[in-house]
């Protein structure tokens, strides 16, 4: 690689000549030579990194593609200026002009000049295309799709349009096709007119059907218009002709071309005659190999040839060589722009595999796909993988794709598919500088949509020269990249019995109690699961114990032992030397962690590797970070390299233990999360160097598409989802159940002389269930009117409905174990209770409550209220749902409740009106008249979803994909918003990033910022909030389509504007008289996960908050420029610096560590946590500067939180609530908040819970307390995780420390909280012992966190209580160390 960037690159002297004195040198292995001065120049600018110049991605101009010819005055000059999206026209165009200038006979002289769609960011290139347009005889546009550059095109080009003598826009953007005129042809009517060119361009599906109808018509057409005498037919001609000379793309066919556009429609040439030859036509679609006489249309051909070449080693010929397949872009190869394609080729056939390379002309390469690579008598593919070099989807290019086509042929070909990128707006140098990797766009076009046809490992394996635009290889990168597909092929070459296979498990905090944690799964059973399910299918799994427990017992050797000590499982000892040889990027790490072997993961001689060896599987415990004990490293901005040990690990399974495949275990390690690019990794970037060339396989939680997508974009893995255990209603225990029986007494003799007793026992039974903080209860000896009675029971009424009808998950998943049909009820009353007008789809809610009159939002507004009738209404609406769904569930499942033949059960229901099993249920209620047409709609929707929730693949899918077969790819989230997500065991990918937010997110984002000011006013004296501190997340925009995004949006109030094709990259502002309120200001802080996947997001946040900062609006109506304007003056900055508000972690990092802190007990004071958020989490994103990454700007952040008058966080699914996860309190800022500001007042903190179709806000202490009573302290809950055995044990802990990290962040959890679970857990003998003696390291932590709670002042309790612990902590510590005395 190093001698291929040796060469320097020197741009000839640009207008800003202030620069070229200084020479910018890039990444230190280039030479650092300065090169002689150019003929024609002071001094040659050298490409100045990426740091400097103008903040941009790219930093190259139009200068280097433009050719001005020698004056000759005799001849008339004819120039052109052309813009396209990737430069290999460049090479090919520069080749005809010049060719054309060199000609004797030339009847003209020709100036051409030619940007990158790119390039026009920078004001002063735009100037310049501006300037070259004032002069220009010929404007040529291709492939302009990116919407803010596509009408900074047409604002200049429509300027000159009139003007020009002829305007040629190859498929693009509407707005841009509609810029061409070829003398009286002219498309201004695009998207109105009748004819059948106009027509392609309307039709909504016009994926990739479109690029094919066009190119049969372009090759129909000029036969057809040639005998129509009209001059509109001969300028239409002409069009198509150009067309086709375009899509020739060789120096030949360009030349033609220029001669047919200049001789026709340039008026100082009239009557000259020009020459020109017919376009050269080459195959639409083929297949083509640099050495090849000829391009084939046949793949039998095509094998005739390789077969009988002479240059192969043996290796190629023999019959067992794999075979890969590749996907092409027609355009390189046709302009001769195919250097990166040919490295590929020639590298794949060095290491032995044959290659069959296919290009196709339009944008569908489905068709193609199954025409060279599936063979057509058998049905069976030819190749054992296939790598698409282009970057885009399979159907549809940069344009609409068509992914359920695509799908659909990658299915049938059923083969590894890889989707490699090569670098398009970016030079290589500028890409190898760039902390973020690829540019944001190509992240949307090339990463994000080829996965959604289930295309993997998006590795950046082409270049760009800077100076002729021309694609060159990266060696280094096309190695990986070529071993990679090789090594996936190898697994459906290889039988079941040699293959071997590596199982990663976590252990998160480092101690013996955490083996084997994973979100929401069961990890040691699932294992069990798989590995006795693989043995049975011919596995070699020798040794495998009888059961989960005693493969628990294995591993960890013996289960008391402490991590630290050599009782964990030692599989492998790795020595200095041999680590050093087997590890080459080993001294990359010395300087975060010095000399190997170091003290992590080692015994002060070798690495140890822990796990244990199965016949050919693996089971091994992936190291952590490493630096979650040192709380000075945790305070670094930027997160250190991976660990020895961790290096290690990886070197061992790929060189010592030599798998052919890694299964990482659940949700989620530390491998994907390990810094470099935050996209496109480079040899440099950790995690591509410790996954090496094993192909990675990750079974991961279904709900979290985000951090599924960094695991597939970082580590290139083949994520497969699992299901999150079923949900249901967390119900009423103790004091809260004795208070549902007193309400529904008080109820039935409220109007008897009981009523007043009644109520009185009711609020002192409230007290005692502390929910006194929730709701306002008078004194129990208070005179109160009858309907005060009624309001104060409503109000306690709606709050144990509130915590009654929570879902939980209950338990852990197994792998392989789908939920019973009777489990997956609480599920489907959940998917029942949302509208989805989209599909014509009334929840079952609604459908009840229009039974009786009402409007379903109204009753949930007047039970939130507390008015009792509302509530009693709500409560019967439930109720009835429930019922119905499981009349309905019960009907199709069998005596030993498993779902039995869906689909004819569910016909012989529909069949019979009367005998609908709900409308027998309904029939016994109030809601007897409910509408039938909908209901019987609704319990359709819910058949399919019912099949889905049951149905099982995630075995399936693992055993594919060993079996080096296409894992069908389906969309992460949660089941209850989008059933799609189901069935599990698929390829999970997120979103394009440039869909959202939708119509629909924005609609729910009003509705939650409305009332989130409403309960702000409330709690404020009736004012406004000044600024609003949040948090974005990565899964939840993608859950929800972006409503986090919408509703940053709608507080500083502006909204999204979306392109013809339905992607967003504009906003634009509210008026204040529509908006009726002050715009809110905010500062955002963006999760490191949300940073990589929706860069191009923060981009439009960052643009729309400046906007909205030089509004010109009076300060009291407009808090973004009122801080603004006062931050600008203190800093001495800039007003558009000054409103820097959108906030993430430097790239490459993630979290703010103070979840790692809390999790490890490594703190000292509140400060120190404060500090670390800060140090982390203050790098700015500029959209002035997008290419310059994340910038640190800590001042500005926290000037911006210390206006904050509220905080605020959204809780999107029913799986994970606030104590589930240490996410939420590590992006906590309330105390944070409170230490910034002047007046030291703490900011209200609020939780948006959109989990269901009430959408409510709440405090942050209100939830807290919603979430110990739905979980922690719910019997129903911590009965269902015991069930689980030492996994549950520590799921318990786990809450209890999270609620820590909350006191610790925000200082929002009751003390009662605390005391409640000592109660639970302590207290109860029997309760203590079964903890103790499931998993004594997480029984020993959660007594250490009750420790810790008192001793930092978050809980008060008696001096027993205290003294308790510290016996039962050294007793459980004997017991860990074996002593009984």
């Amino acid at each position: 690689m190093a001698s291929l960037l040796s060469s320097s690159f020197i741009t000839p002297p640009t207008k800003s000549d202030q620069l070229s004195q200084k020479h910018y040198f890039l990444h230190s292995f280039l030479p650092k030579k300065t090169n002689p001065s150019s003929s024609n120049s002071k001094s040659a600018l050298k490409f100045k990194c990426s740091a400097i110049g103008n903040g941009l991605f790219t930093q190259t101009t139009q200068e280097v593609r433009r050719i001005v010819p020698e004056k000759n005055s005799n001849l008339p000059t004819v120039k052109i200026v052309y813009v396209v999206l990737e430069a290999q026209y460049q090479s090919s165009l520069s080749a005809a002009v010049q060719s054309l200038n060199r000609d004797p006979s030339k009847f003209a002289s020709f100036e051409v000049v030619g940007y990158l769609v790119e390039e026009l960011r920078d004001p002063d290139n735009y100037e310049a295309f501006c300037k070259d347009l004032e002069d220009a005889n010929i404007f040529i546009g291709s492939l302009i799709f990116v919407e803010e550059l596509a009408l900074k095109v047409k604002a200049a080009v429509e300027k000159e349009r009139e003007r020009m003598d002829a305007v040629l826009v190859f498929p693009s953007m509407p707005e841009v096709m509609r810029l061409n005129k070829l003398g009286s042809f002219s498309m201004s009517q695009l998207g109105q007119s009748k004819s059948p060119f106009f027509q392609l361009f309307k039709r909504k599906k016009q994926g990739a059907g479109f690029a094919d109808s066009m190119l049969k018509l372009v090759r129909t057409l000029p036969k057809v218009l040639k005998y129509l005498p009209s001059d509109k037919a001969q300028d239409a001609r002409l069009y198509i002709l150009s067309l086709q000379f375009w899509l020739g793309g060789s120096p030949d066919n360009l030349q033609n071309f220029v001669k047919m556009i200049s001789g026709s429609y340039v008026p100082a040439l009239k009557g000259t005659k020009v020459e020109y030859s017919d376009p050269v036509l080459f195959l639409d679609t083929g297949i083509w190999h640099p050495l090849a006489p000829c391009m084939y249309d046949d793949v039998k051909e095509y094998l005739n040839w390789y077969d009988t070449r002479r240059d192969t080693n043996e290796k190629l010929k023999s019959g067992n060589a794999p075979i890969v397949g590749l996907v092409l872009q027609r355009s390189h190869i046709v302009t001769g722009d195919e250097g990166h394609y040919v490295a590929v080729i020639m590298e794949m056939e060095a290491r032995g595999a044959k290659v069959i390379p296919i290009f196709a002309g339009g944008l569908d390469f489905s068709g193609p796909v199954e025409k060279y690579f599936v063979d057509p008598v058998t049905k069976k593919p030819m190749v054992n993988s296939v790598v698409s070099l282009t970057g885009f989807a399979l159907v549809g290019g940069p344009a609409r794709q068509d992914h359920p086509r695509a799908v659909e042929a990658l299915m049938k070909l059923d083969v590894p598919y890889m989707v490699a990128v090569p670098l398009v707006f970016q030079t290589t140098e500028e890409w190898l500088n760039s902390t973020l990797g690829l540019h944001p766009i190509q992240v949307a076009l090339q990463v994000a949509l080829p996965e959604l046809d289930g295309g993997m490992e998006p590795i950046v394996f082409a270049g760009r020269d800077p100076r002729t635009g021309k694609s060159h290889a990266l060696h280094k990168r096309v190695e990986q990249l070529c071993i990679r597909a090789i090594r996936w092929g190898e697994l459906k070459r290889k039988s079941k019995a040699e293959k071997k296979l590596a199982i990663t498990v976590f252990s998160f905090p480092p101690d013996k109690g955490n083996v084997g944690t994973a979100a929401y799964l069961n990890v040691f059973s699932s294992i069990f699961s798989v590995l006795s399910d693989l043995k049975k299918d011919g596995y070699n799994v020798e040794g495998l114990p009888e059961t989960s427990e005693a493969l628990i017992e294995e591993i960890l050797h013996d289960k008391e032992a402490q991590f630290s000590s050599p009782n964990l499982n030692v599989v492998y000892k790795m020595g200095v030397r041999e680590y050093q040889e087997l590890t080459p990027y080993a001294t990359a790490l010395e300087e975060n962690w010095g000399k190997p072997p170091g003290n992590l993961n080692s015994d002060g001689e070798n690495l140890l590797v822990y796990g244990k060896q199965y016949g050919n599987v693996f089971i091994g415990v992936q190291p952590t970070f490493g630096y979650e004990g040192d709380p000075m490293r945790l305070l670094f901005s930027k997160s250190a390299s991976p660990h020895h040990g961790f290096a290690a690990y990886y070197s061992f399974v790929e060189k010592v233990f030599k798998a052919d495949a890694v299964l990482h275990f659940g949700t989620h390690g530390s491998l994907e999360f390990m810094p470099g690019k935050q996209v496109g990794m480079s040899d440099a970037c950790f995690p591509d160097s410790l996954i090496g060339n094993i192909p990675n396989i990750y079974y991961y939680a279904a709900n979290n598409p985000s951090e599924a997508t960094i695991a597939k974009r970082r580590s290139y893995a083949n994520t497969i989802s699992y299901l999150t255990p079923p949900a249901e209603n967390a119900g009423l225990y103790k004091g809260l159940k004795q208070l549902g029986e007193l309400i529904s007494s008080y109820q039935s003799l409220k109007d008897t002389g009981r009523g007043p007793q009644i109520v009185s026992t009711i609020i002192s039974t409230a007290r005692q269930c502390n929910l006194d903080k929730d709701v306002d209860l008078p004194d129990e000896a208070a005179e109160i009117s009858a309907n005060e009675r009624d309001l104060v029971v409503g109000k306690v009424y709606s709050k144990i409905m509130e915590i009654e009808s929570r879902l939980l998950p209950c338990g852990l998943h197994v792998v392989g174990e789908p939920p019973s049909a009777m489990e997956a009820v609480a599920t489907l009353v959940n998917i029942a209770a949302l509208d989805r007008p989209e599909e014509g789809i009334t929840s079952l809610p609604s459908i009840l409550a229009q039974t009786v009159g009402r409007e379903m939002e109204d009753v949930y507004r007047g039970s939130d209220k507390g008015i009792l009738k509302d509530v009693e209404l709500l409560r019967q609406i439930t109720d009835t749902s429930r019922g119905a769904v499981s009349a309905f569930v019960e009907r199709t499942t069998n005596s030993k409740g498993q779902v039995v033949d869906v689909s004819n059960k569910l016909s012989s229901i529909l069949g019979f009106g009367i005998n609908e099993p709900w409308i027998q249920y309904l029939s016994n209620t109030k809601f007897y008249r409910a509408d039938r047409e909908k209901l019987r709609v609704l319990f359709q929707f819910l058949g399919d979803c019912l099949k889905l929730v049951v149905a099982d693949n995630e075995l399936g899918s693992l055993k594919q994909a060993l079996e080096g077969k296409f894992v069908e790819p389906g969309p992460g989230g949660d089941p209850i918003r989008n059933p799609k997500v189901l069935p599990t065991g698929k390829n999970i990918h997120a979103l394009d990033p440039q869909s959202i937010p939708t119509e629909a997110a924005m609609q729910s984002a009003k509705v939650v910022v409305e009332r989130l000011i409403e309960r702000q006013k409330i709690d404020n004296g009736g004012n406004y909030p000044e600024t609003v501190a949040l948090v974005l997340w990565g899964t939840d925009n993608i859950k929800t389509y972006g409503e986090s995004l919408g509703q940053v949006l709608w507080m500083i109030g502006v909204r999204p504007v979306a392109d013809t094709f339905g992607r967003v990259n504009r906003v634009e502002p509210v008026s204040l008289e529509e908006l009726g309120r002050p715009r809110i200001d905010v500062v955002v802080n963006c999760s490191g996960v949300f940073r990589d996947l929706f860069i191009n997001q923060m981009n439009l946040l960052d643009r729309a908050v400046k906007m909205v900062a030089e509004l010109d609006e009076p300060v009291e109506m407009n808090y973004v420029r009122k801080h603004a304007l006062e931050q600008s003056k203190t800093l001495g900055i800039d007003i558009r610096e000054a409103a820097t508000r959108i906030f993430s972690n430097a790239s490459g990092s993630y979290s703010s560590n103070i979840n790692l802190a809390v999790e490890n007990s490594t703190w000292n004071d509140e400060k120190q946590l404060q500090d670390m958020y800060l140090s982390r989490k203050s790098f700015a994103f500029d959209s002035d500067a997008p290419g310059a990454g994340m910038m640190e700007k800590k001042k500005v952040f926290e000037m911006a939180l210390s206006t904050a008058d509220a905080t605020f966080q959204n809780l999107d699914s029913s799986e994970i609530s606030l104590t589930d996860v240490s996410h939420y309190f590590d992006s906590d800022p309330t105390n944070l908040v409170q230490s910034l500001r002047k007046d030291g007042k703490k900011p209200s903190a609020y939780i948006a819970d959109t989990t269901t179709a009430n959408a409510q806000v709440r405090t942050l202490s209100e939830t807290v307390r919603l979430d110990a009573r739905t979980k922690l302290l719910n019997p129903k809950w911590y009965e269902g995780m015991m069930s689980s055995g030492y996994e549950g044990v520590r799921e318990i802990e786990k809450r209890l420390t999270n609620t820590v990290g909350w006191s610790a962040t925000s200082g929002q959890v009751d003390n009662w909280v605390y005391e409640e679970a000592n109660t639970t857990f302590i207290q109860d003998e029997e309760m203590m012992n079964r903890l103790m003696n499931m998993n004594p390291n997480s029984f020993r932590k959660l007594v250490q966190t009750f420790l810790e709670a008192n001793g930092r002042g978050y809980w008060e309790t008696t001096e027993e209580n205290i003294e308790k612990l510290k016996q039962l902590y050294s007793e459980v510590e004997d017991k860990i160390e074996g002593v009984d005395r």
